[in-house]
């Protein structure tokens, strides 16, 4: 292979030859045209055959743990390199993290370990009897899987390159194999037209899914659930599967492209629920959660584009609204989407911003992968002609200690204080664009203000209320044009006016002296009152003590007046629907919380 390592003045040179150049926005001066310049200093390396795919180690969701020497899981480590461990500390290490700084790139017949800080071959396997597809690393990096052209899926040790596992069942050429988010499973897709998923330890396949009718190109388990599976075909339909579902085979959403699906992945955020398939010149958006709605389909390609890629950690536009989408719990820049195609163009989406292209890279041949690294420090690129472009970028020290600090938060099941900080953060940042006498709360503590005192004129209510007529300022503040604010306020001040409550007062003196002798006619706007707000989440505590206060008084009376006991009936229905309206939403609250604690965990585990 040849190695060319390029600065920017030689792609210049390259340019100047008539080849492409590298980042095609080189006029324009943006926040995000600079901050995807900084992936710079390509190097270029030639292999023999197209790169057909790339795949970084993912960021290990195993938390690190010292075993006991001769404990089972130190045996295990040793004896099956198949079940995941955790890493130790001291030399077991340094040899994760070596393991973690590497990337697969597949070429004809062979698929070679790269090291990403000196960006050369540190592995090679070639023991396959076709052409090599899809090599893809496991997260503890111990571990790599590829298919081939014959149908044959292998797993091998890393280290020792010794095949491990085999798969047959496949009949055709296996363009797609992927470690699933369950550790000991394999995700294929063939040209035979079917998904299948494979336990490791035995060597055998736990589900087949065979509904597509054209070759399977993409397919991908979900990275909050590893029972739902996404795939893309040549039959121009994306589909997802739940590995626990047996009716329809499985399939519970099936979605339509349009054209050849060449590509897919999920939103790594918000539980899943989006997903993207790229075919033809088009991307789109899916809202898996509305049934596979298509949300949006753009096409900025002139021709097919063929990989799809996700910056989660993008410091592209630091003014990025908050709450855009994919930015939550996610810093204030939210994410990005980065589309290759064989227009040798990469371009880069804001999904905040209803998917607009903020920056195009050019590239000198026809794009077939691509794949950003964890840290999104690195970005590979794999062409038709067997050139592999990296390009790498700085990382930040203030970048690194932010998504430790947010890792380390989210770790520690902090993440609805992390999320608040960030809209803190947020609220911040559009306080620093107020004019002056907008900026109230960062005023200087030395500051004085003085106020002028005006007289105030008393309401009626007030009147009353300062001569201790409860029932008079009671009855002022249920006319028609008083607020509810101002009547729910009385009301609290009668609470806050009564001796403490025992078994021989029965409730608080202040409502109870302003409620107590009155006939139907005078009771009627206190309950029509209670019964408008008896649902409102700011008054309900008030509206329950007043009622209290009502019932006690009036308990001797009830069946006796047909519009007293209409008025409770119909308090007492609202307040019951009311009831079941809570008890469901603190269903729905309890599963929310969960998909947001295991989305946070799982976006704070991806980073490095």
């Amino acid at each position: 292979m040849n190695y060319q390592k390029l600065n920017l003045g030689a792609i210049d040179a390259r340019t100047a030859a008539g080849a492409p150049a590298l980042g095609a926005n080189a006029r324009t001066s943006s926040p995000e045209s600079n901050y995807w310049r900084r992936f710079r200093s390509p190097v270029f390396i030639k292999e023999h055959a197209p790169i057909t795919s790339i795949h970084f180690v993912p960021a290990s969701s195993v938390a690190p743990t010292v075993p006991a020497p001769g404990s089972d899981q130190a045996n295990n480590a040793l004896i099956n390199p198949l079940i995941p461990q955790a890493s130790s500390t001291g030399g077991s290490t340094s040899a994760a993290a070596s393991s973690s700084q590497r990337y697969a790139v597949t070429s004809g017949t062979k698929v070679q370990l790269y090291s990403m800080r000196t960006d050369k071959v540190v592995k090679t396997v070639s023991r396959f009897g076709d052409v090599a597809r899809s090599g893809n690393i496991r997260a503890d990096g111990k571990l790599l899987v590829a298919g081939d052209d014959s149908g044959l899926i292998q797993v091998f040790d890393v280290n020792s390159r010794a095949i491990l596992r085999t798969f047959k069942g496949h009949k055709l050429p296996v363009h797609v194999t992927r470690f699933s988010s369950a550790p000991t499973q394999v995700l294929s897709a063939s040209d035979d037209q079917t998904v299948r998923l494979w336990d490791i330890p035995s060597q055998s396949a736990v589900r087949t899914f065979a509904r597509h009718s054209d070759y399977v190109r993409s397919a991908m388990v979900s990275p909050d659930n590893p029972s739902l599976l996404l795939s893309g075909s040549y039959d121009a339909t994306v589909r997802l599967w739940d590995a626990r579902v047996h009716e329809n085979g499985g399939q519970v959403i099936q979605m339509d492209h349009k054209a050849p699906v060449e590509d897919i992945a999920i939103y790594p955020t918000a539980g899943g629920g989006v997903a993207l398939s790229v075919g033809g010149p088009v991307l789109r958006a899916w809202d898996l959660m509305m049934g596979g709605r298509c949300i949006k389909a753009i096409s900025n390609h002139q021709k097919t584009i063929t990989s799809l890629a996700i910056s989660m950690e993008s410091d592209a536009n630091v003014s990025a609204a908050p709450g855009a989408l994919g930015s939550i719990g996610l810093g204030s820049s939210g994410m990005r989407i980065l589309t290759g195609g064989l227009d040798h163009l990469i371009k880069i989406y804001d999904p905040s911003k209803g998917f607009k292209v903020t920056h195009t890279m050019r590239y000198p041949a026809q794009i077939l992968c691509m794949a950003l690294s964890p840290d999104e420090s690195h970005l590979a690129v794999g062409m038709a002609d067997g050139t592999l472009c990296i390009r790498k970028r700085e990382l930040k020290q203030s970048e690194i200690k932010r998504r430790q600090e947010r890792k380390a938060a989210l770790i520690g099941g902090s993440y609805d204080s992390f999320l608040q900080g960030n809209a803190a953060a947020a609220a911040q940042q559009a306080g620093s664009t107020m004019g002056p006498g907008q900026d109230a709360g960062r005023r200087s503590r030395d500051d004085v203000r003085v106020a002028s005192v005006r007289s105030v004129k008393l309401k009626d209510y007030d009147k009353f209320l300062k001569a201790f007529r409860y029932q008079d300022a009671l009855n002022a503040v249920l006319r028609p044009n008083v607020p509810a604010n101002v009547t729910f306020a009385l009301l609290l001040e009668l609470t806050h006016r009564s001796p403490i409550v025992t078994a021989t007062n029965g409730g608080p003196d202040g409502i109870r002296r302003a409620v107590q002798g009155r006939d139907d006619v005078g009771l009627e706007p206190l309950l029509k009152f209670l019964l408008k707000h008896a649902s409102n989440p700011a008054y309900v505590d008030i509206v329950s003590d007043t009622m209290n206060v009502l019932i006690d008084c009036y308990a001797d009376v009830l069946g006796q007046s047909p519009l007293l006991d209409d008025m409770l009936g119909r308090i007492w229905a609202k307040i019951s629907d009311e009831i079941k309206l809570q008890r469901n939403i603190t269903q729905v609250k309890g599963a929310l919380e969960m998909i947001l604690a295991r989305t946070a965990l799982s976006a704070a585990l991806s980073q490095p």
